[in-house]
């Protein structure tokens, strides 16, 4: 909803601005503004590092979908259905919550210290498929920090940067793609609650591949299950139990 009204009541567009990139007419549209040119590339690289990445929860959902020979529209809203759950959405807004946090009390060796003693879970850090450093996430993390310096506020990179020393130390922990692009969306003003919008933007691009090619060779995604519980149980009538 909150995407929805930013694109209802943006300002009218000067005609220069159709021939500008994908990523610097979407940022003036969420900010309201002409964006400078280095924070527009800074929105295109973070759009081109999100765009695809084999096949997580909501590509393998909008290949299932496709699969059925349903439309397009349908497959890319399987997606973006898994992206409602915290294990698959929503990342980099939960990292940008505890950059917001730490900002108030600056300690990052507690905070993290309390947050490994009760086995909570570190966002922006860790990944299933890249078990050392995401590749991705170095690049963003170069254009955060320039960004920053641009702007001439570090902050958010210093205790990102901070976070990611201690969670090498005490967990071997490298951070993926959402750490760094927390900060630098921050610095882009962008909301906090348009970061996972703003990922649909980006990942609409991976998902409609993967769906053109599922349906160039398709087959209909069936897998099957083993069941592995109790066998030859007897029965005991409902009466009966406990």
């Amino acid at each position: 909803p909150m995407l929805l009204a930013r694109l209802q009541t943006r300002p009218s567009l000067p005609p220069e601005s159709v021939s500008k990139l994908h990523a610097a007419y979407l940022l003036e549209t969420l900010s309201g503004g002409m964006p400078d040119p280095f924070s527009a590339k800074v929105m295109e690289v973070s759009l081109i590092l999100y765009a695809e990445h084999e096949l997580n929860a909501s590509t393998f959902a909008a290949r299932v979908t496709a699969s059925s020979l349903s439309d397009i529209y349908s497959g890319v809203t399987s997606a973006i259905g898994t992206l409602k759950g915290p294990l698959h959405g929503g990342a980099n807004e939960a990292v940008m919550k505890m950059l917001l946090e730490l900002a108030q009390n600056g300690d990052v060796e507690r905070y993290l210290a309390d947050k490994l003693a009760k086995n909570e879970r570190v966002m922006g850090f860790g990944h299933r498929v890249l078990k050392r450093e995401d590749p991705r996430s170095n690049i963003i993390k170069r254009y955060a920090k320039e960004l920053g310096l641009k702007k001439g506020k570090l902050k958010w990179f210093e205790i990102s940067e901070a976070l990611e020393t201690v969670m090498r130390r005490e967990k071997g922990l490298y951070p993926n793609l959402d750490f760094y692009t927390a900060s630098a969306y921050a610095l882009l003003n962008l909301p906090v609650e348009l970061y996972t919008p703003i990922f649909v933007c980006s990942r609409i691009a991976g998902w409609t591949a993967h769906i053109i090619e599922q349906l160039e060779h398709n087959r209909l995604i069936r897998p099957r299950c083993r069941y592995v519980g109790k066998k030859n149980v007897p029965f005991i009538p409902l009466e009966e139990r406990d």
